[in-house]
């Protein structure tokens, strides 16, 4: 069996006026991702490990910040649009594990809709979704509350 790994990583700045979206969930907070699209970093991380697990290099490639078509877009749209470019090239998820780097406010209470949301687009167990949040413990631009980031790596096998 053809086993392949990615690994992926977005921030985004937290500015007045913008939702905040992550895992496909809108979270109250007083400050929003600042992006071409709704600035969904964990999709954004997701994508990018999924892309990079099969040499398709990353999500600005397939979707470009120059490109209107994706202003405002919902990653989620994003997320099954390379679900389906990664299952063209013969690949099925075994699993996502991810972290989302947040000083404020704390997500615990969203994690399971993230991972149900994920798992639904890319028609996949919830269970084999990981999505887990931390906080920098103040230090750096998430402790400072100025962005939000996520890391995610993916594995995946070759359809037989």
């Amino acid at each position: 069996m053809k086993i392949r790994t990615g690994i992926g990583y977005d921030v985004h700045k937290l500015v007045p006026g913008r939702k905040l979206i992550i895992g496909g969930i809108e979270i109250p907070c007083h400050k929003g991702s600042l992006g071409h699209s709704d600035g969904d970093v964990l999709v954004h991380a997701i994508c990018d490990a999924l892309l990079g697990a099969v040499g398709m290099g990353d999500i600005g490639l397939h979707f470009p910040d120059t490109d209107n078509q994706y202003k405002d877009i919902d990653s989620m749209i994003l997320l099954d649009k390379v679900t389906c470019i990664i299952s063209k090239k013969g690949f099925d998820i075994c699993n996502i594990d991810s972290v989302i780097c947040l000083q404020k406010p704390k997500l615990r209470k969203h994690i399971t809709s993230m991972q149900n949301n994920i798992a639904r687009v890319m028609k996949i167990n919830p269970e084999d979704v990981s999505v887990k949040a931390t906080t920098t413990e103040e230090l750096g631009f998430t402790g400072r509350e100025e962005g939000v980031s996520a890391h995610a790596v993916v594995l995946l096998h070759k359809k037989t």
